[in-house]
C-alpha cells in the first residue's frame, strides 16, 4: 500500500514592507511520503516570499509537468513557475517555455553549489530567469518551524524576512545567484 501525503496546515500573516504586500493565508500543504519537512519548509518560505491571492502551491513532486508553485492569470497564462532545488537545465527550459518568468530556489549545503558549478553558466544565459539560494546555514533554524499546524507571522524588510511563530523569532535571507 503507497503511503500518502502528511497534510500541514498554516495560517501565516506576511508583511512585505518592499513590495507592499499585506495578507493573511490560511495554507494547506500536502508533504509528499519521499519530501522532507526541510523541503517543505523551503516550499513555504518562498511562498511567503512570493506571495500573491494567485500564487498557488501545485501537485509538485508527484507530476512531471507542474512546478512546486506557480502564479496563474485569470486568464490560465503562467506568470511565475517556480522550482525548487537543483533542477535540471531541460526542467528550466520547459517552465520558460509555458511561463512569463521561472524562478529557481537551490537550498543545501554542497548539492546546490555543486548543481551551480556545473549549470550555472549555461543557465546564465536564459532570459526571464532568476536563481536564488537559500544558505545551508539557515536550514536547519527554518526546519524548526515545521508543525503540523502552522501559525506564523513574516515581516521583509531590508533584505531578510523576519519570521515568528509565538515561540521563536529568526531571520532568513535568498542569495541572488542570477
Amino acid at each position: 500500500m503507497a503511503l500518502g501525503a502528511t497534510i500541514y496546515k498554516a495560517q501565516v500573516n506576511i508583511s512585505d514592507l518592499e513590495r507592499h504586500y499585506y495578507g493573511d493565508h490560511a495554507l494547506t500543504l500536502a508533504c509528499h511520503p519521499s519530501e522532507t519537512e526541510l523541503r517543505l519548509m523551503v516550499r513555504l518560505l518562498t511562498f511567503i516570499a512570493y506571495a500573491d491571492e494567485n500564487l498557488s502551491f501545485t501537485k509538485g513532486l508527484s507530476t512531471d509537468d507542474e512546478p512546486d508553485l506557480w502564479l496563474k492569470a485569470a486568464d490560465g497564462r503562467i506568470l511565475l513557475w517556480i522550482e525548487l532545488g537543483e533542477p535540471s537545465v531541460k526542467r528550466i527550459k520547459q517552465g520558460l517555455s509555458r511561463s512569463e518568468r521561472v524562478l529557481v530556489c537551490s537550498y543545501g549545503a554542497r548539492s546546490a553549489e555543486q548543481w551551480w558549478k556545473q549549470f550555472g553558466d549555461e543557465i546564465k544565459g536564459l532570459k526571464r530567469l532568476e536563481v536564488l539560494n537559500l544558505g545551508f546555514e539557515q536550514l536547519p533554524r527554518l526546519e524548526a518551524f515545521a508543525q503540523r499546524n502552522m501559525t506564523l507571522s513574516a515581516t521583509f524588510m531590508e533584505g531578510a524576512w523576519l519570521l515568528t511563530d509565538g515561540e521563536r523569532s529568526d531571520e532568513f535571507h535568498f542569495e541572488r545567484w542570477l
